[in-house]
């Protein structure tokens, strides 16, 4: 992945929240807006631009979109990745947001978002990611 291409998608506060939520697994729309308190319409136009850039991936669940951080990750994404998620611990709004999704992620099992099926084969599909 070009570096270039990482940090054009690192430029946008909104996106680095995205992604550092993403670090912590596969998430649906509905839960950034949660976290996030933004509109779909805006969280949805973010994934997007991240989808297309290659620093997300994306899979139709049901009615639901899952996002996640690609499996494959290229040396300087991954380094870039860590040095989020190492700045994040001290930002007050990424600490703010990990703290929603930790009261976010006690509504759900680790392996399933609330708002898609709790099924065997769904979780099974959760863990592929």
């Amino acid at each position: 992945m070009e570096l270039l291409k990482i940090y054009e998608c690192l430029c946008d506060r909104t996106r680095l929240r995205i992604i550092q939520l993403l670090n912590s697994g596969p998430l649906c729309v509905c839960h950034f807006q949660e976290v996030l308190g933004e509109r779909q319409v805006k969280i949805s136009k973010h994934l997007r631009y991240l989808k297309a850039h290659g620093l997300v991936t994306a899979r139709r669940e049901a009615n639901w979109m899952i996002y996640a951080l690609p499996k494959k990750q290229s040396k300087e994404l991954r380094a870039n990745l860590a040095c989020l998620q190492d700045c994040a611990n001290e930002d007050p709004l990424f600490r703010k947001d990990a703290e929603r999704f930790r009261k976010l992620r006690s509504k759900f099992g680790h392996t399933s978002p609330v708002c898609c099926p709790s099924s065997p084969a769904g979780k099974k599909q959760m863990s592929e990611l």
